[in-house]
């Protein structure tokens, strides 16, 4: 079963919410952690990110 535009539109509204959390929680780990750690945080966040940019890409979401 398809999902409609609005339910596309909320889950891509999700996965941004949840991947400028990582990146903004990586930033933090970034000032406030050695850069170890940061490095660390980043590979999640980097993924997120993709994943979101990927989903709006193949749902023809404007970016």
């Amino acid at each position: 079963m398809s999902k409609t535009r609005s339910e596309i539109l909320a889950d891509s509204q999700r996965k941004g919410i949840l991947a400028g959390a990582a990146v903004a929680g990586t930033v933090a780990i970034g000032v406030l952690a050695p850069p170890v750690a940061a490095v660390a945080a980043a590979v999640p966040a980097a993924l997120l990110a993709y994943r979101w940019w990927k989903h709006r890409a193949e749902n023809g979401i404007r970016f």
